[in-house]
């Protein structure tokens, strides 16, 4: 069926090249300042609070509106809303390059969290137009994902090398032509889909959702750098756990939702969201620790230690890739088990690691989680595009990507706090040391790593040691844990997975109200 703009008439190879360079844009923004960091601090005279805050607002944001604007997308259409998020971008990096205050960088990191959450659903939105076909669906989102993993990894990569010739704002500005780019191109070159018969918007849902995530993820992420006991935690979690359980109550007397929760009911849904979630929990969390270990234990520079993570975000991007040819020889729930299994195995080798292991081994196993990771989270993601019915397929996707932050975000609280306690629990203080000294060091290896440089070369020999030995002991045990739980997510998955299942019937339209060519989805 053909679009009145024409866009229907583009071939899938050049729809496919804007919505990977749409969602590289997005994803690379995510990481490109963690070099840039201490000149935004020098420039802007910001506070260790205000960078908290200029690193972390964006992905708070982005995951806060996931849903909100996956459902918007639906009502919309997604080329509409992928155009006007995607010259937003451009936009809000231009007013992040000028800004000369923390609060108006803030302010435009907040602004590019808004407009990438109007780009990510509709991207995979946009991608189930053009692929209805299961397997030519499922390759092109293992692209999606490789182009998501390549992003994370090319943002310190490209804001370093930006960084030695340019000053900070560099780094906003190289995003103006990719997005421009993306936001012209697309009309022409993609199809218009929105829901069947798209109903009014509702505020008061999208309200209490945006709320109930953002509360979530902040307190998931202030667990991981305070606690369960952080002042704000409590009260975050109290207002996430209100606001959601309204949204939900919410969602079941409305004739059109911003979020079905029909869409739990089907098992595979269920399952690639359990996937996404328990997947980049543990990759995650294990590049958080293993980042600690490497500079901590081993003394490497942060760039030579996010260097030597590289060979996990290629296994990421070459697992994305993988996916489709994988789930078309051992079928979906095959190879999100087998991936799953995988990736335990590979976080169970950090059980084993020393001070002084080999770095091929490190390089072997960040090797072996990336592909199994990238895999499972283009796997699971297509699976979920199929699992939902094509009114909702921004929804569908905005859940999984939403899964995904959440995944991120736990995996480090998660796991982190595992280490803190492991570490705390082991660590043996040298009886001379000062109670304040102490107590400092009990805190973390980072902070006695801050204790040993002021004090006397005998106790800091003794404390640097005591404090590498606990660092280790609570990496391994925190490890194994991780596997653990992936081994025990792989049965869970084999279990709620059928062994074959047909696609959804379509409920898409074209921009002229025409039902699209429809195609039968991967088997399962």
């Amino acid at each position: 069926m053909t679009d009145p703009t024409g866009s229907d008439r583009a071939k899938p190879g050049a729809a496919l090249a804007v919505l990977t360079a749409a969602v590289l844009l997005v994803s690379v923004d995510a990481t490109v300042l963690l070099l840039a960091l201490p000149s935004i601090s020098e420039s802007t005279g910001s506070s260790a609070v205000q960078l908290l805050w200029i690193g972390d607002v964006y992905s708070f944001v982005l995951a806060g509106l996931l849903i909100s604007t996956g459902a918007l997308g639906d009502r919309i259409g997604h080329r509409r809303l992928l155009t006007a998020g995607s010259a937003a971008f451009g936009a809000a990096s231009l007013a992040a390059a000028c800004s000369t205050a923390p609060w108006e960088l803030i302010a435009a990191r907040a602004a590019l969290g808004v407009a990438g959450a109007a780009v990510m659903p509709s991207t995979l939105a946009l991608i189930r137009a053009v692929f209805p076909e299961g397997d030519r669906r499922a390759k092109a989102v293992g692209l999606w994902g490789a182009a998501a993993s390549a992003g994370a990894a090319l943002g310190p990569v490209l804001g370093g090398a930006l960084m030695r010739h340019f000053w900070w704002g560099s780094v906003f500005v190289a995003n103006v032509p990719v997005a421009a780019a993306v936001a012209l191109t697309a009309r022409r070159l993609l199809p218009e889909r929105r829901a069947t018969g798209p109903a009014p918007w509702d505020a008061p849902s999208a309200l209490l959702c945006v709320v109930g995530v953002l509360s979530l993820v902040y307190a998931v992420k202030e667990t991981a750098v305070h606690g369960v006991g952080g002042p704000d935690v409590p009260a975050a979690a109290l207002t996430a756990a209100v606001t959601l359980r309204w949204f939900l109550r919410r969602q079941r007397t409305l004739a059109t939702p911003v979020l079905d929760p029909e869409l739990f009911r089907d098992r595979r849904f269920t399952a690639a969201v359990l996937t996404t979630v328990v997947a980049l929990a543990g990759l995650s969390g294990m590049l958080f620790l293993t980042a600690q270990y490497l500079q901590l234990v081993r003394g490497l520079d942060p760039l030579r230690a996010g260097l030597a993570d590289l060979p996990g975000f290629l296994g990421s991007t070459l697992g994305g890739l993988a996916a489709a040819g994988l789930v078309r020889r051992a079928g979906v729930r095959g190879a999100l088990t087998g991936c799953l299994l995988l990736l335990g195995c590979g976080l169970a080798v950090f059980g084993w690691v020393r001070a002084d292991t080999s770095y091929a081994l490190l390089a072997a196993a960040f090797l072996t989680v990336g592909l199994a990771e990238g895999a499972v989270y283009a796997a699971a993601t297509a699976l979920a595009l199929d699992s939902a019915p094509a009114g909702r397929a921004g929804s569908a996707a905005a859940v999984t990507e939403t899964a995904y932050e959440l995944g991120a975000a736990a995996g480090i609280a998660l796991l982190g706090s595992v280490l803190s306690g492991v570490y705390r629990a082991r660590l043996t203080v040298p009886p001379d040391l000062p109670g304040h000294a102490a107590g400092q060091a009990r805190e973390s290896l980072g902070q006695a790593a801050e204790t040993v440089a002021g004090l006397p070369a005998g106790p800091a020999r003794a404390l640097e040691e005591a404090a590498r030995t606990a660092f280790l002991h609570g990496l391994r045990t925190t490890a194994v844990a991780a596997a653990l739980t992936l081994l025990a997510a792989a049965a869970a998955v084999r279990l709620l997975l059928p062994r074959r299942a047909a696609g959804p019937p379509s409920s898409e339209v074209l921009e002229d109200g025409s039902a699209p060519a429809s195609g039968r989805s991967a088997d399962s």
